[in-house]
């Protein structure tokens, strides 16, 4: 018996690690080809490791476009995914309280509305908000990108705190009105501390949502200095003339960084925000 458990162990790790493997490959190929000559990338794409290394398309890519740095699109990348996240983390975890703890006609409306909206991809929407960002004169700026974020228009962020509270006990609320606390304050002192991992969690996946949409940049930026990088990098392919693949997979590389060093550091957070809800015993 213990041998067939020391060879099914084996054997899942083994199949574990192929099939991560498998879906690493292209990242990895990716990477090895921004280290290779631009001439080369496609003719010798069936050889993962360079021949001869280069840090060429590194630097030519970097230059960006029009005397404009690609450092420009990082920072246009940066200021639009972190200022969106914190609108998300503030305004879900406020709607998560209201619904989870306060009793109103409606209610319950509210949750199934907000669940509905789930479900709603997010092409049928396209048309109606760009209309509506027309109007309002915001296309052109960042403004489409960012603000509806400060209104709770993530359900699953709202759906994800509202069941961390409903774990929390009712008792920690009371006692805190007996000490005089507000409504406010029972959400700043008690409820935001103990649902940190679902706002670090629902911080995480809105960055990285953020920081790889490239449709909305497409439909509301139209000034190529103000392109995030989700949206630079297609600048170095140009059907009409020459492509630069060497620096695209450069800067394609470069802008992996962000989300892998945000899911090494945060990992603990991120598992412990989507598996439990709420207080452990």
């Amino acid at each position: 018996m213990k041998g067939k458990r020391v060879a099914g162990t084996a054997f899942y790790h083994v199949f574990v690690c192929g099939i991560g493997l498998i879906m690493m490959y292209p990242l990895v190929w990716m990477v090895m080809s921004s280290l290779k000559d631009t001439k080369t990338i496609f003719t010798t794409a069936n050889q993962l490791i360079p021949q001869q290394f280069t840090l060429q398309n590194y630097i030519n890519g970097w230059k960006g476009f029009g005397k404009v740095s690609f450092g420009v699109f990082f920072a246009n990348s940066l200021f639009i995914s972190v200022t969106a996240t914190v609108g998300t983390v503030i305004s879900s975890a406020l709607v998560a309280y209201g619904i989870a703890r306060f009793k109103f006609k409606g209610r319950r409306i509210l949750f199934v509305s907000m669940l509905a909206t789930m479900m709603l991809p997010a092409q049928v929407l396209m048309i109606p908000q760009y209309l509506w960002y027309q109007k309002l004169g915001w296309v052109g700026s960042y403004l489409p990108l960012i603000v509806p974020y400060y209104f709770a228009i993530q359900g699953f962020f709202v759906y994800l705190m509202i069941n961390f509270i409903n774990g929390l006990p009712l008792e920690l609320d009371e006692a805190a009105k007996i000490d005089g606390c507000s409504y406010y304050a029972i959400f700043k002192k008690i409820i935001m501390p103990l649902i940190t991992p679902a706002l670090i969690t629902a911080g995480i996946f809105s960055f990285m949502w953020r920081w790889d949409d490239f449709l909305s940049a497409l439909l509301y930026v139209n000034e190529s200095r103000r392109y995030p990088v989700s949206l630079a990098l297609k600048l170095f392919s140009d059907p009409g003339s020459s492509s630069d693949y060497g620096a695209m997979f450069a800067m394609a590389s470069l802008s992996v960084l962000p989300a892998v060093l945000i899911f090494i550091f945060l990992q603990k957070y991120l598992v412990e925000g989507i598996s439990t809800s709420g207080l452990k015993g």
